[in-house]
């Protein structure tokens, strides 16, 4: 590693946002604060990274901010961005800004465009593993997924009652477009009898199986469907189910948005804190093209090629317990 002199760092939210996003940009402003280092926010992602829509950040502009949800800079989609033409615009406003480095707070699409800017700019990046999807490679927990596995949790149990009360069958879909990280977590933590994730091929005769065979002795059943599911979602297996059992009574409910929103979790708020600080430390160690993550609690640093490239499995653990617990 290379100790190249760090004046001033640039920071953006970019991806949909996740709840420990704001606590990540307080960690990274204070963190830079407290060794010398100023920090630019740049507003809008990419997009404004493209744009030059910058603004100075100091320790009092980040006060107040750790316990909510969202992102004080914002988020937004830069199809600029995706162009060679619109990352040699980025990169030359950071350069004009007398910007010495990066930290990108996001998920896998964040990162890639990371290191695109990287390779084609040599820019000095550090991500933050930042979605609510959990399935970005390099770190055991990314920001947002433990607050919205609790919102997805609150939400089921709600449910519960009322498919309880009238001996109903819930579909519940929640995010998860390509990992059921939250599908699999939130089923295990609400009780619910069945579980249906991109990650492992279902059919919708062996979840049929499992709700008659069940029925007999419980009222009312709860089937988590994550939004990747091959099936084609909560809406079409529901369809799927009604068809070969008419009899049953089925409701479907889709979380959708909510689970990105509202004040992040205990856990949320130290792990985003945690990365923020080891994104700057690290900056300053000469760390760089990489992404903060935490494994087996530990502080690591995961090259953006190999974050991006490889996928998380799901906890096989947890998903053998499903079965045993719903019985």
């Amino acid at each position: 590693m290379i100790r190249a002199p760090l004046h001033r760092l640039a920071l953006l939210t970019s991806g949909g946002d996740a709840p420990g996003m704001n606590a990540a940009i307080r960690a990274v402003v204070r963190t830079a604060h407290f060794n010398g280092v100023k920090v630019t926010g740049v507003m809008d992602g990419y997009d404004g990274l493209v744009n030059g829509t910058l603004r100075e950040l100091g320790p009092r502009d980040v006060g107040n901010i750790i316990q909510l949800g969202g992102t004080m800079l914002r988020s937004a989609r830069s199809d600029t961005f995706r162009t060679s033409e619109g990352r040699a615009k980025a990169a030359k406003n950071l350069r004009d800004a007398g910007i010495d480095a990066l930290v990108t707070v996001g998920g896998n699409g964040t990162q890639s465009g990371a290191k695109a800017l990287i390779e084609e700019h040599n820019i000095r990046i550090i991500g933050i593993a930042s979605t609510i999807d959990n399935d970005l490679f390099g770190t055991d927990r990314t920001i947002g997924f433990d607050t919205a596995c609790n919102t997805a949790m609150q939400a089921i149990d709600r449910l519960r009652d009322t498919a309880s009360s009238h001996n109903r069958i819930f579909f519940v879909e929640v995010m998860g477009r390509d990992a059921g990280f939250i599908a699999v977590r939130t089923a295990l933590a609400s009780g619910a009898e069945y579980v249906m994730v991109p990650e492992r091929k279902e059919s919708v005769d062996e979840l049929v199986n499992v709700l008659e065979s069940r029925s007999k002795h419980k009222a009312g059943s709860i089937v988590i469907v994550a939004e990747g599911d091959e099936e084609g979602g909560a809406f079409r297996i529901a369809a799927k189910v009604k068809e070969r059992c008419p009899h049953y009574d089925i409701r479907v409910s889709v979380l959708g948005h909510l689970q990105r929103g509202g004040s992040p979790t205990v856990s949320d708020r130290v792990l985003a804190s945690r990365l923020g600080v080891a994104a700057v430390e690290g900056l300053i160690a000469g760390e760089q093209g990489c992404i903060a993550g935490i494994v087996n609690d530990d502080m690591v640093y995961t090259p953006f090629r190999n974050a991006i490239a490889k996928r998380e499995r799901n906890d096989q653990y947890l998903v053998r317990l499903l079965p045993i617990l719903a019985v």
